[in-house]
């Protein structure tokens, strides 16, 4: 006989007194620390216990007794059941309060290294429709939201296109309006599920791998170029004909789409990376521009998803690099090269340094059509390409700008760093918790001379953060 669960309790009338990470607020009770999802500091609410341990435990609130004078009224329909913008209950003069203080905690916690006067952080001047790209899932089963389970909502209509579900790898949440991108997106995102329900498309099952419509991908641009996306899966030939009829509609309703491309994938993950996509109408590509230059932007490159902030971001980090013409630049983890051409006409040379190789040769382009000639990229692992025989042979940098994945650098990367003893390292972070880490293990070598927070994303936790260090 299984043993039955333990019903964990209620606690009443609790003040939710601060924020946390993952974009969920905490309290205390007694010696407890309690996460709870979707509240403000000050609310006074009953919650359920969901997980418990020793010191801790997580929470959602199922009853509202005060709310915060904090509080923001959410403007979402998907809000509370959607795993983003989980700060929309916080007016945004607090989201950015309690990012600016993420920043600090991080690195004076985990850094322990000495700080001057962190600057006050530079907030978005839009906080909806910000993002030049999203992507959507399609599957049959579709999550159901409490209403509609208690409502015993009929399960016929189960296909959803729109975002997982935190923690249910194979539930999708319908979206019917999203606010991170422009309305286009959601307008053919509903006009695509709307033509594939009344034809009878399948929708991909993601547990059983089965089905046609798999991703959207939409990717719009300052330029005013539209990146349209459809990933679907073909077994067989009868089925290409089918799922073209959709990319002709989709062609034919949204005529100011500039790129539309498909790609065939069967595999058991969603990654494109490694297939071919092919172009249904238009170009392979759209354009960004920044600052004067044009970025090539190709359906498997990187560019950061609000183009306004990255502007500024990246002002930051050219104004704290200080360049003089003179400098050579090593640009770590460059992605397509935009840092590294944004800062190359006030540089002697730039050198890049990125994984994916498509996304090199999508820099080079970018030179290009820039017209810069004093940059070099190379393809490859960071910790493999990175070497003292690589620094002898391209020449010792002046100044490093290094811009890691969340994760941060590999330690290996952080001594080859500390070898080639830049006069100043300009570290770009999404993910102030392992830049914190990383600096400390630069502090023999290098004082943090400047911060600068920069918020790309409204409504979310996520905050970026440039520090400058110096040689001691």
């Amino acid at each position: 006989m299984a043993r039955k669960k333990k019903e964990l309790p209620v606690l009443e009338k609790v003040t939710i007194t601060d924020v946390a990470a993952e974009g969920k607020a905490l309290a205390r009770v007694n010696d407890m620390v309690v996460f709870v999802p979707f509240v403000a500091p000050g609310d006074v609410v009953d919650l359920k216990l969901t997980r418990k341990k020793n010191h801790y435990a997580e929470a959602v609130a199922i009853r509202f007794h005060e709310y915060s004078p904090e509080r923001a009224v959410p403007f979402c329909q998907h809000y509370g059941v959607c795993g983003g913008c989980k700060w929309q209950c916080l007016p945004y003069t607090e989201q950015l309060k309690y990012k600016q203080k993420q920043v600090a905690d991080n690195l004076e916690r985990i850094g322990k290294v000495e700080l001057p006067e962190i600057r006050p952080i530079i907030g978005s001047a839009r906080t909806r429709f910000y993002r030049n790209k999203l992507e959507f899932t399609f599957s049959n089963k579709r999550w159901l939201t409490e209403e509609e389970v208690k409502a015993n909502v009929a399960y016929e209509q189960m296909n959803a296109v729109g975002f997982h579900i935190p923690g249910a790898f194979d539930k999708v949440l319908a979206i019917e309006k999203c606010w991170l991108q422009d309305d286009i997106s959601n307008q053919i995102r509903n006009a695509i599920r709307d033509y594939a329900c009344e034809r009878h498309y399948p929708f991909f099952n993601l547990r059983t791998q089965e089905g046609m419509l798999r991703n959207l991908v939409i990717r719009t641009s300052s330029t005013g170029e539209l990146m349209v996306i459809l990933s679907c899966k073909i077994t067989e030939e009868h089925e290409m004909a089918f799922f073209k009829e959709l990319l002709s509609f989709v062609a034919g309703s949204f005529p100011q789409i500039t790129s539309l491309q498909y790609v065939v994938n069967n595999k058991c993950n969603d990654t494109f990376n490694d297939l071919d996509v092919q172009v249904f109408k238009g170009t392979g590509h759209i354009f960004e521009e920044m600052d004067g230059l044009r970025f090539k932007v190709g359906p498997k490159s990187f560019y950061q998803t609000n183009s306004e902030q990255a502007h500024l971001l990246y002002k930051v980090a050219r104004d704290f690099a200080g360049l003089t013409s003179n400098e050579l630049v090593y640009d770590l983890y460059t992605g397509t090269g935009t840092i590294a051409n944004f800062v190359a006409r006030q540089a002697r040379q730039v050198i890049g340094i990125e994984y994916v190789p498509e996304a090199i040769e999508d820099a080079k382009a970018n030179s290009q059509i820039n017209g810069i000639g004093n940059t070099r990229f190379y393809a490859g692992d960071m910790k493999d390409i990175l070497t003292e025989e690589f620094i002898q042979q391209e020449g010792r940098p002046d100044i490093i700008i290094t811009d890691p994945p969340r994760a941060g650098m590999h330690p290996g990367v952080v001594q080859v760093i500390l070898d080639a003893a830049p006069a100043r390292i300009v570290y770009v972070s999404c993910n102030p918790a392992t830049q914190a880490r990383d600096i400390a293990m630069m502090d023999a070598g290098y004082r943090v001379k400047a911060v600068q927070p920069v918020d790309m994303f409204p409504h979310t936790q996520h905050v970026e953060n440039v520090v400058l260090l110096e040689k001691r």
